[in-house]
């Protein structure tokens, strides 16, 4: 039997574990339902949800939508009535598809939105389960502990050494103790018991029942909200939006002078606007907003099956940039599935596996203050060991005490790694002290000799160094007077060591593995022993010659650390804090850094990083909202698929964008040229219309559908900073644009001068050019960041559907003389 929760009359002190009321066993499925049906959603605010008509509306105020609008009022005016009406009939098209589009994005975007909502433990069918905080109603019952955000108002009924931040409703960011002591006065225990909506637990942990939801909560009342994934414009987004900023400036002087040559070359006004409209509408290159929006949101759709939720979009645009990720070794790199796997007391070793039917004597106390030491309904996989290992052994005899209560706490600290826990034992005249922590703060607690010191670490730097997981336990007895106020006045006597054994993945050496074919670094960052940290990544594949400790990085100033950092792959015993002060040295060095986290603790350094890296199963709630990315599965193998899919979905946007701006030459060309050498003019609004009908699908769609290279994780991290398009990238689509346009043109001069009528002519050229733009494709296909040629795997269905429908849609303009007409082309194939 555990050890109960529950108190005994005994003295007590702020940092106690107590109960003011009977435990509730919590609610069940159907009443939740209920109450939810009644209550509704435990939300503050709910987030705004763009509909149909607010999509439609942000469409309908795009400059292309305005053109086409300005171009069917003057075919209007002109009394060409049919011409009008197609024209319209095909804005009413083109917008609807972009509508689609962008209501689809906002869908993906919502759906992200609603995985990135914070959880809750909560008692449900007597069981407690992990929900959406959202589905809270009054009434559960909720675990609260440390690094978590109180998801709604309640009232406390257990808590443990419990701290909260009250900072986001009082403005004061000083810890608040909060207690279920009964001895408090009345309205001191009502203050100490209540807890708020969004106070974030800094230390401990308790279980309150919730007394108020959403709006009825104080944070509602006060009307704030918390935020979910953000949406600000990144760097890559606000270039392109400067880029077509750019392009509709020089898009405005081009037409206001082709205008005014035609004008001067035929007389007439009219004409020359219409040709002005189509070659803004054939400069203009719209879409690259829309196509970094899409990457973006399908982007962090992909990344999300890949078992990685992205808060914030702009991350997407670095994961093709890191160059150093650092991660901890627990659950990371390790299976998290911690086994007690050697003891040793009274200077006796035993390694124990799962076929060892009992242990000595000798081991019974080790493992009795070890269970006393831990937690009563443990939730970390090392605690959960512990008891498991205490109910296999201990079961049946006397070591293992169901009837004594606790009754002091004293939590771990960076000063003071151990941990204690003082209990009532009614059979004793005095209070049982169990204490498990760090070898060196147990030799420290117990006030051994320095000899005895030596001799101890260095067992436990033996049994470090065979992978293992190394803590101490001491015992005391306190007589019952005032709790003393730290560990430290307690008079320890040293018990014995224990090792926890913790697999390493067997995916994880493969993945490293890919992670330095594509020149990325990996950094193991870790609290445990460096013997522990050297055998693990001696096993993963990291250089563990030379090992980094906390203590040694304490003593070295910050030219020492850039000096030895770019030799060291391993850090032990490393400090939360120090790990910011290893983010911030390597971006000195002009790396790119991406960190994984799971404390409270972590939050800078996550926050420090390029891209902070939470664990969504054990990390706390402050690190997941200081980072950009959260591991929906806390493993290693997840981080390098998302750094793949960064790398694949930045050189599809490359893709698109260098065949947005290739593909707008030849349109250009088509509308100025022909003015200028006299011709009949080729390209209409109308034709402009159906060209971005091609062209909208095949950003949005080909491209990101586009598989990534076989060689995309054996390349080099994309230098820092990269502009949207190169120099070098914007002349080869420049080049292959012009290319496309000389044919064209020269086609339908070749033609013109042949004596072909014009509208054949313009039909035969219009066909190629669409032709031109479906090479295009191909040409951007080909494009790409990687040094050397390789092939790409998998097979882009969409890129075969979109050229068939074009092929198909030609075919059918050529035959049919009505839908030749439509666009003042003829059906030249008719029979």
């Amino acid at each position: 039997m555990q050890p109960s929760s529950r108190p005994a009359d005994t003295t007590s002190s702020e940092s106690e574990a107590t109960a003011s009321v009977e435990a509730p066993r919590g609610l069940s499925s159907e009443q939740a339902a209920a109450l939810q049906a009644h209550w509704g959603r435990n939300e503050i605010a709910a987030v705004t949800r763009a509909g149909w008509l607010d999509t439609l509306r942000e469409v309908l105020r795009e400059p292309m939508f305005l053109l086409l609008l300005g171009a069917s009022a003057i075919y209007m005016g002109l009394g060409d009535r049919l011409e009008a009406l197609t024209l319209l009939a095909f804005v009413m098209l083109v917008v609807a598809l972009t509508a689609f589009q962008s209501h689809r994005t906002r869908q993906v975007l919502d759906a992200l939105r609603a995985l990135s909502a914070p959880r809750a433990q909560v008692l449900r069918d007597g069981a407690l389960q992990a929900i959406s905080a959202t589905e809270l109603v009054p009434g559960d019952v909720v675990l609260v502990g440390e690094g978590a955000r109180v998801p709604a108002d309640g009232l406390l009924f257990e808590a443990h050494d419990l701290s909260v931040d009250e900072s986001l409703l009082s403005g004061e960011s000083v810890p608040i103790a909060k207690s279920c002591d009964a001895a408090l006065p009345e309205p001191a225990l009502a203050a100490a018991r209540q807890l708020f909506f969004g106070s974030m637990v800094v230390q401990g942990q308790g279980r309150m029942i919730v007394s108020a939801i959403g709006t009825a909560t104080a944070l509602g009342r006060i009307g704030k909200s918390l935020s979910g994934i953000a949406q600000a414009h990144s760097p890559l987004q606000l270039q392109a939006r400067a880029f077509v900023n750019r392009f509709a400036l020089v898009a405005l002087c081009l037409c206001a002078l082709l205008a005014v040559a035609y004008r001067w070359r035929t007389g007439e006004w009219v004409p020359g606007l219409l040709a002005g409209i189509t070659l803004a509408m054939g400069i203009l290159p719209e879409e690259i907003p829309v196509i970094m929006t899409v990457f973006m949101a399908l982007g962090a759709r992909r990344i999300a099956a890949e078992g990685v939720l992205t808060r914030r979009l702009n991350a997407i645009e670095t994961l093709g940039e890191v160059s150093v990720l650092c991660v901890d070794k627990t659950g990371t790199l390790t299976q998290n599935r911690m086994a007690v796997r050697v003891l040793f007391a009274q200077d006796q070793e035993q390694v124990v596996d799962d076929l060892l039917p009992e242990i000595g004597e000798v081991y019974h106390e080790l493992l009795e203050y070890l269970v006393l030491a831990s937690e009563i309904e443990p939730f970390d996989p090392m605690e959960r060991a512990f008891q498991r290992i205490g109910q296999r052994y201990l079961s049946g005899t006397e070591h293992l005490h169901g009837k004594w209560a606790l009754v002091q706490e004293y939590g771990l600290s960076p000063a003071l790694p151990a941990m204690s826990h003082g209990w009532h034992a009614p059979e004793l005249g005095r209070y049982p002290v169990a204490c498990k922590g760090a070898p060196e703060a147990i030799c420290d607690l117990c006030h051994l000799t320095e000899a005895q010191t030596a001799a101890l670490l260095e067992r436990s730097a033996q049994m470090a160094s065979r992978g293992l997981r190394v803590l101490g336990v001491a015992r005391a007895l306190h007589p019952g007077n005032e709790w003393p106020a730290k560990q430290h006045d307690f008079e320890f006597s040293f018990v014995g060591l224990v090792g926890l054994l913790d697999p390493v993945r067997p995916e994880a050496a493969e993945a490293i593995a890919a992670c330095h074919a594509a020149g990325i670094r990996v950094v193991m960052i870790t609290g445990d022993y460096p013997s522990t940290a050297q055998a693990i990544a001696a096993e993963v594949g990291l250089d563990a010659k030379r090992v980094v400790s906390g203590a040694a990085l304490a003593e070295m100033d910050d030219a020492q650390l850039g000096r030895i950092i770019d030799q060291v792959e391993v850090f032990a015993r490393i400090q939360p804090m120090q790990k910011l002060r290893l983010v911030e040295a390597f971006r000195r060095r002009g790396e790119v850094v991406a960190m994984t986290g799971d404390g409270v603790n972590d939050a800078p350094a996550l926050k420090a990083a390029h891209i902070g890296i939470a664990m969504g199963q054990r990390g706390a709630e402050v690190a997941r909202e200081a980072a950009a990315l959260v591991l929906l599965r806390d493993e290693f193998t997840p981080i390098v698929s998302a750094i793949r899919l960064g790398r694949r979905i930045h050189a599809n946007l490359m893709r698109a964008i260098g065949y947005t701006v290739a593909v707008h030459i030849p349109m250009i060309g088509a509308t100025v040229l022909p003015v200028l050498a006299g011709w009949p003019p080729l390209l209409a609004p109308v034709h402009v219309v159906l060209l971005q009908l091609i062209i909208d699908p095949v950003c949005s769609i080909v491209f990101e559908n586009e598989p990534e290279r076989a060689d995309a994780m054996r390349q080099a991290p994309r230098r820092q900073g990269a502009r949207l398009l190169s120099n070098r990238a914007l002349a080869q689509g420049v080049l292959a644009g012009a290319l496309a346009t000389l044919i064209v043109l020269g086609l339908y001069a070749g033609l013109l001068s042949q004596g072909i009528a014009p509208a054949l002519a313009r039909t035969w050229a219009f066909v190629a050019l669409v032709g031109g733009n479906v090479a295009l494709i191909f040409w951007a296909r080909g494009t790409s960041p990687a040094r050397h040629p390789a092939g790409a795997r998998g097979f882009n269905f969409a890129l075969w559907g979109v050229t068939s429908a074009v092929a198909l849609t030609m075919l059918v303009l050529l035959l049919s003389p009505t839908v030749a007409g439509l666009f003042k082309l003829v059906a030249a194939l008719a029979p």
